[in-house]
């Protein structure tokens, strides 16, 4: 049975098509893998567990279902949903991942890793990623009250968005180099990741081997995709 990924569904807190498509996801196709691994930004915004299980109450439950019924859930963290924490395991049943980790896929040894990582050019960006990851700022910021969380998540996203649109493309598209040094230095021959919205399949030789990486497709409206992995390689596959 081969294993499904998805990354960067920005699923809103309000209705939603895309919503619609996880769900039915999780129903059908989902039952059939080995394993589902989301590698990241499944919600648009978590400003902590005690608000999300309720904004995304019927995605906690249809995990629930898909985890009850023998399947196991991965999930890593992604920039917009990197406070997922120990409530949602529990009430999902899903498994919360390192950033990256290593997985033995269909015989392949294969890095999993949201992708913003790569993206080393982006030096602001990585600055703000290192300071948002400290524990210590975390815990400051869930003891907050929903409302200053709320309306703080908001700022953040709001500046984020203004300063992408002023950004060179290539400065948040992963960096050749940091793709290199993620290969040698975890020894492995695949890597799939999100993040960048660029979904491709770029082959590599490096170090007289053949190497893949893979890039998973964001959901929106036209283009909802998933990937199969197994001993036949990758395939992408439209699920909504």
């Amino acid at each position: 049975m081969p294993a499904l990924f998805v990354s960067d569904l920005h699923l809103p807190g309000g209705d939603s098509p895309l919503r619609e498509s996880f769900i039915a996801l999780l129903a059908g196709p989902a039952r059939r893998a080995s394993a589902l691994y989301i590698l990241g930004d499944l919600f648009e915004y978590w400003i902590g567990d005690d608000e999300g299980l309720v904004l995304y109450a019927a995605e906690v439950r249809a995990l629930h279902a898909l985890t009850a019924a023998g399947v196991p859930v991965y999930f890593q963290h992604g920039n917009r949903d990197f406070l997922v924490g120990r409530r949602f395991e529990r009430a999902t049943g899903v498994r919360l991942l390192d950033d990256p980790v290593v997985v033995d896929l269909g015989g392949v040894r294969t890095l999993l890793t949201h992708g913003d990582l790569l993206c080393t050019g982006d030096v602001r960006y990585q600055n703000w990623r290192r300071t948002a990851r400290n524990p210590l700022i975390q815990a400051l910021f869930l003891s907050l009250p929903r409302a200053w969380r709320r309306r703080i998540a908001g700022q953040v996203r709001a500046r984020f968005n203004a300063e992408t649109r002023q950004k060179p493309m290539d400065i948040m598209d992963a960096s050749e180099d940091a793709v290199r040094d993620m290969f040698r230095r975890h020894g492995v021959t695949r890597i799939i990741h999100g993040h960048t919205h660029r979904p491709a399949d770029h082959g590599y030789t490096l170090d007289g081997r053949d190497r893949q990486r893979v890039v998973l497709a964001d959901w929106q409206p036209g283009r909802i995709e998933a990937l199969w992995v197994d001993d036949a390689g990758t395939r992408r596959v439209s699920v909504g």
